[in-house]
């Protein structure tokens, strides 16, 4: 009744048939005695034409962008001087005999025929009309291919797929939790889940085998371009009676083959599989982050020998008291103006630092005003050849390796560095088990409690807490995180041990993860996973710099729904039936 034809299907090879589609008028271009509608659907655009002496030329003229209308008519040949290679239908139109007003459309808050950008508040509002638009629509369509072909993969690794539940307890997985109350149970509270990490380990221990879902979960966090609030989606999988490598082993060919059946042409590259493995400590002292972008070629080296003891004051005395220096070479630098040195410095104080000392080494000889204060010996150390520069930073070592993070990246974006045609993944492993908790004072988990520590019991026992390694590990591409991940810990007697390190009592623990605990005691077997985030996967195959460009219902950066408006107030009548009471806050 609706159609015959998809409005990407009509070629030349349809010429003289009668057909029928149905759409949006995208546009509506009036040639005076001649008017041509492009119809759209989601497959793509055919264009219709009528001309004056047709009696319904006058009515199809009124019509608004965005109206749906049902057409009939017969595909023709464009002339050659119209022909529109850049459609799938661009060599014929359709002349259009009947039409139907299917539905009429106001004049629109925002267009939709165009990727004009407009502010994110009417977007999101009218997210409807927002998704109709050429580029959002290929995002989402896009997003579904990348999780069919999740599915598949996963399920043809043996992988079985689970729902596990969205009513839960709270866990203090590291966000806050989104509550839900209880009507039946007044006074307590449901939590979603900010993943379904407890249930995946639980399937482990109940004999699945190689668990996965793509899973939905909540945190109360706030937006960040690579972080929707409130709720995401993540490709949660979870395998039994394996090692790190056996994790990564499993993972690593979906990535890749994900990455590189959808990307957005043949020149760009994936780093083939097995990725990089990067130990934290390592990704800190070279990229001074511990979500490197491996597409940028530039390097951190520490030259604390170079600078202990030598005349430059300023360096050497921090050296003393317990500083570091980084720095960085950059190649074919050294014959920059001054100003270009001058603005890297002045952009270093904006981000509160002292500074950015430089030397160059040009014409043979070292440049700057560093250079003064060091010896032969010293420069030589340096190892820089013709049209060099290397910039350096001094600080204590955690805040020198952050900065020096900084620096890698303005510098890298400063002189157009980046390798833009490829993907680049790689694993951060061997994260610290503790930290200091810098207000308290007081050993804390760095990462995931539940990890198992490398050395198991025996290093809980033996080592200084701060130097436990953990099977834990990140996988990270083009500077993003996909997903932190974890051997578990699967023994109950090294988790009472690893809890109490970080002041939890037995009966914390027993209280807050009695579920977990009890099964541990049934017969667990080793196990891992992971969780790389299906938004951030999609937003990196559609170059999207912002998370919200490829997900079909976003909350705003204040976690608001404008267009259902959510968070909303609650009935009074509704609220006493749960046995809650508000409080003014003030």
């Amino acid at each position: 009744m609706y159609r015959t034809h998809l409005c990407n299907q009509l070629n030349i090879q349809n010429l003289e048939e009668k057909v029928i589609l149905s759409g949006w008028v995208d546009t509506i271009r009036d040639h005076g005695n001649l008017l041509f509608i492009d119809l759209r659907d989601n497959f793509g655009i055919t264009q219709c034409v009528i001309d004056g002496s047709n009696k319904l030329f006058e009515k199809i003229s009124n019509l608004n962008n965005e109206s749906v209308l049902r057409i009939s008519g017969i595909v023709v040949k464009r002339s050659d001087e119209t022909i529109n290679k850049n459609l799938h239908t661009g060599d014929i139109e359709v002349k259009i005999e009947e039409y139907e007003l299917l539905s009429n459309s106001d004049i629109l808050p925002l267009p939709v025929n165009s990727d004009i950008e407009y502010g994110e508040e009417i977007r999101l509002k009218y997210r409807f009309l927002d998704l109709r638009r050429n580029k959002l629509h290929s995002n989402i369509l896009l997003r579904n291919k990348i999780i069919t072909d999740i599915r598949k993969k996963m399920n043809d690794r043996g992988f079985i797929e689970f729902q596990t539940p969205i009513l839960t307890s709270s866990s203090p997985e590291g966000a806050r939790d989104y509550l839900v109350p209880s009507r039946i149970h007044q006074g307590k509270f449901y939590a979603l889940p900010q993943a379904p990490q407890q249930f995946k380990q639980l399937l482990m221990i109940a004999g699945f085998d190689k668990y996965f879902q793509i899973a939905p979960c909540f945190r109360d966090e706030d937006s960040r371009a690579d972080r929707s609030p409130g709720e995401f989606y993540q490709l949660d999988f979870e395998m039994s009676f394996v090692t790190q490598e056996d994790v990564f082993n499993a993972i690593e060919p979906v990535l890749f083959e994900v990455f590189n059946e959808n990307k957005k042409n043949d020149d760009i590259k994936v780093s083939p599989y097995p990725f990089k493995r990067i130990p934290y400590n390592d990704t800190m002292e070279f990229y001074g982050t511990d979500k490197p972008d491996l597409r940028n070629p530039l390097k951190i080296e520490d030259y604390t020998t170079v600078f202990k003891g030598s005349n430059f004051k300023i360096f050497s005395s921090q050296i003393e008291k317990g500083s570091v220096v980084k720095g960085i070479i950059v190649k074919n630098t050294g014959d920059q103006p001054r100003s270009f040195f001058d603005k890297l410095n002045n952009w270093a104080r904006e981000e509160g630092a002292a500074g950015l000392g430089y030397i160059s080494f040009t014409d043979n000889s070292f440049k700057g005003p560093i250079a003064k204060n060091l010896n032969d010996d010293q420069l030589s150390l340096l190892k820089l050849t013709e049209n060099d520069s290397i910039f350096f930073i001094c600080d204590k070592l955690k805040e020198a390796q952050l900065f020096s993070g900084k620096v890698r990246e303005k510098i890298c974006n400063d002189l157009n560095l980046l390798d833009k045609n490829s993907f680049e993944f790689c694993w951060i492993v061997d994260f610290p088990m503790y930290e200091i908790d810098e207000k308290t004072n007081k050993i804390q988990f760095s990462h995931n409690p539940f990890s198992m520590p490398q050395g198991e019991m025996e290093a809980l026992e033996k080592k200084d807490p701060l130097d436990i390694k953990a099977y834990q590990y990140d996988i990270v591409c083009n500077g993003v995180e996909l997903s932190s991940g974890a051997i578990r810990n699967h023994k109950p007697e090294i988790m009472y041990k690893a809890f109490d390190i970080a002041g939890y009592s037995k009966e914390d623990l027993e209280k807050k993860f009695s579920g977990m605990l009890n099964a541990l005691k049934f017969g667990a077997p080793p196990h891992g996973g992971s969780a790389p985030g299906i938004d951030r996967i999609v937003m990196l195959l559609a170059d999207e710099p912002n998370i919200r460009e490829v997900i079909a219902f976003p909350m705003n950066q204040q976690a608001m729904d404008l267009m259902m408006n959510a968070p909303a107030s609650i009935d009074k009548e509704r609220l006493e039936e749960l046995g809650i009471k508000l409080i003014d806050k003030n």
